[in-house]
């Protein structure tokens, strides 16, 4: 019996320890919502619009554009590729995969623009024209200045990558 008055006195002992230390009604803590977790797990993905782009030893950023196609595009970096010329003013390739496309007519290509022609060929433009075709924009590179130059007239490796 004596233990069991023990264990008694030692329960009533810690509700009351308990209660007194609740808060009132004027403490703000007891109106703020539990937050369990604040920052993303380590392993939680950082979402980047910029890519880097290399030709050579040069490197240029671009930023892509919020759709599924540059999401989709983003997912198979990074790639180095061999890009074909065409026309004296774009480099192309064409990927294994299709990927989704949201194309329109552009109106006016600029120098630096990245797009899909079809579902899946890559283009880089290095002039600024006007075209009647439709294109699925991806993004553009920042600062294009250079970028023609670093392209050239034939073939180019170029790699793609996150920044």
């Amino acid at each position: 019996m004596k233990p069991f008055i023990v264990l008694l006195v030692l329960f009533v002992s810690m509700v009351g320890t308990a209660s007194s230390c609740s808060t009132s009604d004027n403490d703000t803590v007891a109106n703020e919502p539990l937050i369990l977790n604040e920052s993303p797990p380590n392993n939680a993905p950082i979402m980047s619009n910029k890519i880097k782009i290399t030709v050579h030893s040069q490197t240029f950023i671009a930023s892509l554009v919020d759709t599924n196609s540059a999401k989709n595009f983003k997912e198979k970096l990074p790639m180095t590729i061999s890009m074909t010329e065409l026309n004296g003013n774009e480099k192309y390739y064409t990927l294994a995969e299709n990927i989704p496309t949201q194309s329109s007519n552009p109106g006016t290509i600029q120098n630096g623009d990245l797009m899909l022609y079809g579902s899946n060929t890559l283009v880089l433009f290095y002039k600024t024209f006007s075209t009647s075709y439709s294109y699925t924009k991806l993004g553009s590179i920042d600062d294009a200045s250079g970028l023609a130059s670093a392209l050239g007239s034939g073939n180019v490796t170029v790699t793609f990558e996150m920044q």
